[in-house]
């Protein structure tokens, strides 16, 4: 089975682009925020792969880099619903930057925290700073500052899919009604992935997530650095 996936030039892009689509298929039928398109098609993806012993740089070479390329313009587009709510953000300026920084705050304290309970390598823990950021960002800087990009990358997915699938939940959970504010809790914990959650809840919740990647993502690289130097 593996041969044959390797023979196939677009394996990578059509089974990431199946398992997405009858992952919505799934979450359209039940109903449940549990059901996150997005984390179904990565479990999905990674049991074929298991599944067959297909590797996964055959996966990339074989169409996955394609998904990797359109990265970039797909996070751009996220900036259509921030143009139609500038507006309302600008009023709220103040907010967006102080929240912002108290979300980057947090999870550098949460890196520094986790690099004295696991006596972490410096790589490792450098690996993490970027993890709250877009791939776009994060990969360079983990690279930059001497981690692994490769797990950078990892724990950028992961934080991103997380936010997309427990956001709504813990938004309910610590009475977060705001509209910005969900929106700027979103998209600072979790990224693009995050954000794309947050554009389905509503039109300002995806202008403010939007614009938390890049009010983030600058904070992130100033503040990196600077947190990578503890070791």
């Amino acid at each position: 089975m593996s041969e044959i996936f390797q023979s196939c030039a677009c394996f990578g892009l059509l089974l990431a682009m199946g398992s997405f689509q009858l992952a919505r298929a799934i979450n359209k039928r039940a109903g449940k925020e549990v059901c996150n398109p997005l984390l179904f098609a990565t479990l999905l993806c990674g049991a074929v792969l298991l599944g067959t012993g297909t590797e996964y740089d055959v996966f990339y070479d074989n169409g996955g880099n394609i998904l990797e390329f359109f990265l970039t313009p797909a996070t751009i587009c996220l900036a259509i619903p921030l143009y139609k709510q500038f507006e309302l953000l600008k009023k709220n300026a103040g907010a967006v930057l102080a929240g912002c920084a108290a979300g980057v705050a947090a999870h550098m304290a949460g890196c520094a925290l986790m690099l004295v309970l696991f006596r972490m390598e410096a790589a490792e823990y450098i690996s993490l700073l970027p993890k709250s950021i877009t791939t776009a960002i994060g990969k360079g800087l983990s690279q930059e500052l001497g981690g692994f990009p490769a797990i950078t990358m990892a724990t950028i997915m992961l934080t991103g899919l997380f936010g997309a699938v427990a956001a709504p939940a813990l938004l309910r959970l610590f009475r977060v009604t705001e509209p910005v504010s969900q929106g700027l809790a979103i998209g600072t914990s979790s990224h693009a992935a995050g954000t794309s959650r947050a554009v389905e809840m509503g039109e300002v919740q995806g202008a403010a997530s939007s614009l938390a990647i890049v009010v983030t993502g600058l904070l992130t690289v100033i503040a990196a650095p600077l947190m990578a130097r503890l070791v």
